[in-house]
């Protein structure tokens, strides 16, 4: 019996290798085989199309998919599955803003790998008028990240160099993602003793300057490695910050075709940087490359050019293209433009709809937005509390949001949560005062005095020795 590589090789000789290389690299490097997987939707739908002389008119993969549709050649469960290879191949190339763990991005992986065979299995009749041969499917395996270290050191192999370069830079954003949450841990030694037991790179700039250093080696030689080396420098990967040098081979990799440096150079003439000003027109012209080719940054940055144009329609077409594509910034900024109606009709469910989409990205000003409105609803059930809690420390642990401290900490001093924790609620407040600006810590002080004077009458009341115990850490806190 065939296997599922064989399987998809009969269905399409096309699509074999993306498939090949998205399935070999799913235990070892996720980000890279989700990269194959939107490489592999990109190419089936052109073959979809292909056979019925239609032509595209968009690059943009979202579109693509749609006029497949409108066109009746896939029907709404293809449809379905395609736009959710798209969105899980997005994933891909910025794990960072979805706030996903490699155990996530693996599992992530994993299923759409298990969903190009079912989207293969139902087309398989369409396309070649007879129903799908049975396969049998391989298990994954762990030898590409091997092979791969094999390639780049043995072979000066440049694909394998920049590839080690992008595992160990996906390593250093997990890391550092770790280490930005701990780093609000008041013990020190046990949050670097949390993030020693992470593997073999314990903190995000031991991954990141080996990321760096394979990524000068590949540079030499690959387009897509010199885009990777501009950015090790902006960030200092491996020393030393070189914004211009950095910035400079930026845009080299943009002129030679990379989406990514197209889409971050954009950027740059949207907001200014060290080498580039201000010029909306060559922003405008990088972005849309890079929005076309489905980078969902550039899509949700082009929306934001537009808007601050106050060209509201175009502005809600790209940050609706970018919030289908899955990215979290522009769901957030979906919501309140539908909300108001900023570009289109005003939908407050489907408003509502896309603010818990972002909020369950991980989005911090949609976790904030729905955690506080939870909050300030007096008909919200037990649950919904506890989901707003979570979303609220989401908010804090990755934004250091200090509003959503300040609500966090008066909902546990209130009891608003079901319980009562003047301790948890003061740490909060002090954490908020820390990171506070003028505005916000006149919010704060009012609240400081009112717990205080909270935590002293309950002491007259005279506790329990462990809600004594309680109390006076909690007034230790406090000062």
């Amino acid at each position: 019996m065939l296997n599922d590589t064989a399987f998809i090789d009969g269905f399409s000789e096309q699509l074999t290798e993306d498939y090949r290389l998205a399935k070999s690299y799913v235990r070892d490097i996720p980000t890279q085989a989700l990269v194959y997987i939107r490489s592999f939707t990109h190419k089936l739908a052109s073959q979809l199309a292909t056979p019925h002389g239609l032509i595209f008119s968009s690059p943009n993969l979202y579109d693509r998919i749609e006029q497949l549709h409108s066109a009746r050649l896939i029907d709404p469960t293809i449809v379905r599955a395609l736009h959710r290879l798209r969105s899980d191949g997005n994933r891909g190339a910025h794990p960072e803003k979805y706030h996903l763990t490699q155990a996530q991005l693996v599992t992530i992986a994993e299923k759409s790998i298990t969903n190009i065979l079912r989207v293969v299995e139902k087309l398989y009749p369409v396309v070649h008028q007879h129903v799908a041969p049975g396969y049998t499917f391989e298990p994954f395996d762990s030898f590409a990240g091997r092979d791969l270290c094999y390639r780049a050191v043995m072979n000066n192999d440049a694909e394998a160099q920049y590839l080690v370069g992008m595992s160990l830079k996906a390593k250093g954003l997990m890391l550092q993602g770790q280490e930005q949450a701990l780093a609000q841990d008041s013990d020190a030694s046990s949050a670097q003793s949390k993030l020693s037991t992470k593997g073999e790179y314990s903190t995000a700039a031991e991954a990141f300057a080996q990321a760096g250093y394979w990524f000068t080696l590949a540079s030499q030689q690959h387009q897509a490695a010199i885009f990777e080396h501009g950015v090790s420098l902006l960030h200092g990967y491996c020393g030393e910050v070189n914004l211009s040098e950095g910035e400079q081979l930026i845009a080299q990799a943009a002129d030679s075709g990379i989406v990514e440096a197209q889409a971050l150079q954009g950027f740059f003439y949207l907001v200014g940087s060290d080498q580039f000003e201000v010029d909306l027109a060559q922003a405008e012209r990088l972005l849309t490359l890079a929005a076309n080719a489905e980078n969902a940054e550039a899509m949700s940055n082009l929306g934001v050019l537009y808007y601050q144009a106050q060209q509201f329609e175009n502005a809600f077409l790209w940050i609706n293209k970018a919030a289908q594509a899955g990215y979290p910034n522009a769901q957030y900024h979906l919501a309140l433009m539908l909300a108001d109606g900023l570009g289109c009709s005003s939908d407050l469910a489907a408003s509502e709809q896309w603010m818990l989409e972002a909020a369950e990205q991980g989005q911090v000003d949609a976790m904030l937005h729905c955690g506080s409105h939870i909050l300030h609803d007096d008909n919200a059930s037990q649950q919904q509390r506890v989901k707003a809690e979570g979303y609220l420390h989401q908010a804090i642990k990755y934004g250091h949001n200090v509003t959503a401290m300040i609500e966090l900490s008066v909902a546990l001093a209130d009891g608003i949560l079901g319980r009562i924790d003047v301790v948890q609620a003061a740490y909060l407040l002090t954490l908020a005062k820390a990171h506070a600006n003028d505005e916000q810590l006149a919010v704060i002080e009012p609240l400081w005095q009112s717990l205080a004077m909270q935590i002293d009458s309950v002491i007259e009341l005279n506790p329990s020795d462990d809600e004594m115990i309680a109390l006076q850490q909690a007034k230790l806190l406090l000062g």
